[in-house]
């Protein structure tokens, strides 16, 4: 199985959906290998470790400065003996993962997103194994339509799913985008929903008491939780909040998390006026999540196109109120959450209004979306994977 981060080594719910699937899969009896391109402390370009003391799982890292979420426009380069770009990573990934899959014994290749489809194929090439690649993200959700695509990189996922057996898409929006936009027959494109559990889950152990005492002062909190990019929608969130601050001055809004549009909506904040309602924390790891996910009264997912939203789950397993994008696949499978469209800001604020005004509406919201929470497993997840692997290996 070919990644590009794995916890601890994780920025994005991409590593969660590696670790929980993988898991997942282990608990069925599944032996995973997992190779990941992360540069290591050590001096030989391999390394193999046991992942959480579990035989059946079997992490192997590659030394590479591929990182997730990076653009070839973002992409910047440190020092040392490879390649001076993203493209040169990607290909020089590839032959790595060929090698490997040479040494390793093994039945199915996986491949996680574009940055491994290369290593995928490569693999394939080697060995003749049936790939499995599972598209977490496009270029168009990235790039928040077909505006400003990297034809490189849309090049690039194109040929993987054609080239892989069978094509995982997270949602029906995802598969949608993959037979309309890169010409996949539907019938080869399997959705496989996200799901959330215990360890998966951020766990509890932080603190931020100035929530808590802003909490105990009469405000209420409204968190966004993730990358800071065009995709996940944050000016859209800061554009709601200034409505909502208009009716309602006694509401702070959490905007957690970082990327290329840290600046713009710092100066959006500040234009807008409400700059003295909103904290900035930055990428928050582990406890401090549970923390503020627990502190906030609604959770919103704005994402202009969230192929699923595996932060909305996070929310809801720790009884948060969400308001999720009705243009995500998160969408698609959770009831107990109110949804808007992403560019309806004015509709956005009510809805925060509505949450924030009405505890009786909040406390009902909390309580059905942590049940239902509990039926969005990770075992899910990896039985369809299982049986998609089963089918090729017969």
């Amino acid at each position: 199985m070919f990644g590009w981060e794995f916890p601890p080594y994780n920025s994005g719910g991409l590593g969660v959906a590696c670790l929980g699937l993988t898991k997942a899969l282990s608990e069925l009896g599944v032996e995973v290998i997992f190779v990941m391109p992360k540069k290591l402390d050590i001096k030989t370009p391999w390394a193999r470790i046991v992942f959480a003391d579990d035989a059946r799982i079997d992490v192997r890292a590659v030394n590479s400065m591929l990182k997730p979420y990076v653009t070839s426009r973002s992409y910047t380069r440190d020092g040392g003996i490879y390649a001076d770009d993203l493209l040169g990573e990607v290909r020089r990934y590839a032959a790595l993962g060929g090698a490997i899959a040479r040494e390793e014994q093994f039945d199915v290749i996986y491949a996680h997103d574009w940055l491994s489809f290369g290593a995928g194929i490569e693999a394939k090439r080697a060995t003749g194994k049936p790939l499995i690649v599972h598209v977490h993200a496009t270029e168009f959700d990235r790039c928040g339509g077909p505006s400003g695509i990297n034809r490189e990189v849309y090049e690039i996922e194109k040929e993987g799913m054609e080239q892989a057996d069978v094509v995982i898409a997270v949602s029906e929006l995802t598969k949608n985008i993959i037979v309309r936009e890169y010409g996949i027959r539907p019938e080869k494109v399997r959705v496989v929903y996200n799901g959330i559990d215990e360890g998966t889950a951020p766990s509890s152990g932080g603190s931020l008491p100035r929530l808590r005492s802003l909490k105990a002062s009469g405000y209420r909190l409204v968190l966004f939780l993730g990358r800071v990019t065009l995709q996940k929608g944050p000016d859209h969130f800061l554009r709601a909040a200034k409505r909502v601050l208009d009716r309602n001055p006694h509401v702070l809004f959490i905007l957690s998390g970082a990327g290329d549009m840290d600046d713009q909506v710092m100066r959006l904040a500040a234009e807008l006026g409400i700059g003295g309602h909103v904290f900035f924390t930055g990428f928050l790891h582990g406890a401090d999540r549970h923390e503020v996910y627990k502190a906030a009264d609604l959770f919103v997912m704005p994402s202009v196109s969230e192929p699923f939203g595996i932060t909305a789950l996070e929310a809801m397993k720790l009884g948060t109120p969400v308001l999720i994008s009705k243009q995500s696949g998160v969408a698609e499978v959770v009831k107990h959450a109110l949804k808007v469209d992403f560019w309806d800001v004015d509709e956005m604020a009510n809805k925060i209004l509505s949450v924030v005004g009405y505890p009786g509406l909040r406390q009902a919201l909390a309580e059905n979306a942590a049940r239902e929470a509990e039926y969005l497993t990770w075992a899910q997840a990896a039985q369809k994977v299982n049986g998609i692997v089963h089918e090729l290996v017969q």
